[in-house]
């Protein structure tokens, strides 16, 4: 951090300074350029919060040189293990991030009814999916549209993860709510309108149940990122990032996707990353290609709404795709992750090549078991 001064300080003044950092136990050098003096902080103070300096007499501002997202930064190649422990299937896992293959996380945008949570789990489970996502409660701009069905959701959650074995992610709205979300949930969601949320994002990494972490939908890299950091901060690192399209000039698509962010998110932070197409561009038949340009991009996994009858959907009918949408969508993954040599760390032994990465994280799924013929 530097410390600029007010010009017309005298050498007396700038001392006061020194001698104050120094009371608080931090290193401190005076550097004096173009008729400017300036303060560079040897010590760590990447916890200490900016008013801690302004707050010292003759000092104007306080630049920090790195990242304020200390703990966000310094993780790297994170690797985070989803099991449906809520479910009771703790021994089975999926891997996300640091290379292994991309996650697919899928379902429709709210839980309508038991049946209908039921039959589209086992249909995105036979497309290849590895997540069931469906929202239980359900943040809306108006408050006349559809809210979700709450408990009684989680209920129905719960009973698909068993029926399947697929781990559930899920919102959760308040920091009310958190405990009673994570007894249905193995991903607790975080959306885009609560990425400010600060006492939710708290109270999530105080629970230590992995976390999807959504960009709000004006928010900057590094607002996401200290979003993160507040989590983090709890002593949680399962952290997952999710880009799903920032608010633009634009009006054809629902947001504007914004694919740089993976790479960039990955250049500042070891932290999984996915990709939102659903909800990035709100049409159906945007979804697909945006999802190929996501994997081949690096992104860690999708996150797409997938409805067994999507022109029917209670919420986001628009964006829904179908279980044979999402099969497709699937097999352009593989064959991305083959044409490009990703995934590569998902195999269980050194030996493994990218195709037996690729192939082995969707086998059990029926429908792409033929992947390898078909490539």
């Amino acid at each position: 951090m530097i410390l600029i001064l007010k010009p017309e300080l005298d050498s007396e003044s700038e001392d006061r300074v020194l001698d104050r950092l120094h009371e608080l136990g931090i290193n401190a050098q005076i550097v004096r350029t173009s008729g400017r003096a300036v303060v560079i902080l040897k010590s760590d103070v990447s916890e200490e919060p900016n008013h801690r300096f302004t707050q010292i007499e003759g000092v104007v501002k306080a630049v920090r040189l790195s990242p304020g997202y200390s703990l966000a930064s310094s993780i790297k190649n994170k690797s985070i293990a989803i099991v449906a422990s809520a479910a009771g299937y703790s021994q089975k896992q999926s891997l996300i991030g640091s290379g292994h293959m991309p996650l697919v996380m899928a379902g429709p945008c709210a839980v309508e009814s038991a049946e209908q949570i039921l039959e589209v789990a086992a249909a995105v489970k036979d497309a290849g999916a590895s997540v069931l996502r469906a929202g239980a409660f359900k943040p809306r701009t108006s408050p006349y549209e559809f809210q979700g069905l709450g408990e009684e959701g989680l209920e129905y959650l719960k009973e698909a993860s068993k029926q399947t074995g697929l781990p559930i992610v899920t919102e959760v709205l308040s920091p009310d709510k958190v405990e009673t979300v994570a007894e249905f949930a193995d991903i607790l969601q975080i959306g885009t309108r609560n990425m400010y949320n600060y006492e939710l994002l708290r109270e999530a990494g105080r629970l230590g149940r992995p976390v999807l972490l959504k960009r709000g939908m004006s928010a900057t890299i590094d607002e996401l990122l200290y979003a993160a950091e507040y989590v983090l901060k709890e002593g949680n690192e399962q952290v997952i990032l999710c880009e799903r399209g920032i608010r633009t000039f634009e009006s054809r698509m629902r947001n504007t996707l914004d694919l740089s962010a993976v790479p960039l998110l990955k250049s500042l932070s070891g932290l999984p990353v996915v990709v939102d197409p659903s909800h990035a561009t709100g049409l159906r038949a945007m979804v697909r290609p945006m999802a190929r340009a996501a994997i081949a991009c690096g992104a860690d996994g999708l996150l797409l709404e997938v409805h067994d009858r999507p022109e029917q959907s209670i919420s986001d009918a628009e964006q829904a795709i179908d279980p044979g949408e999402l099969a497709s969508v699937v097999k352009d993954m593989v064959s991305i992750v083959l044409a490009l040599g990703l995934g590569a760390g998902s195999g269980d032994s050194e030996e493994s090549t990218v195709e037996e990465n690729a192939l082995g994280a969707v086998a059990p799924c029926a429908s792409v078991r033929t992947l390898s013929e078909s490539i």
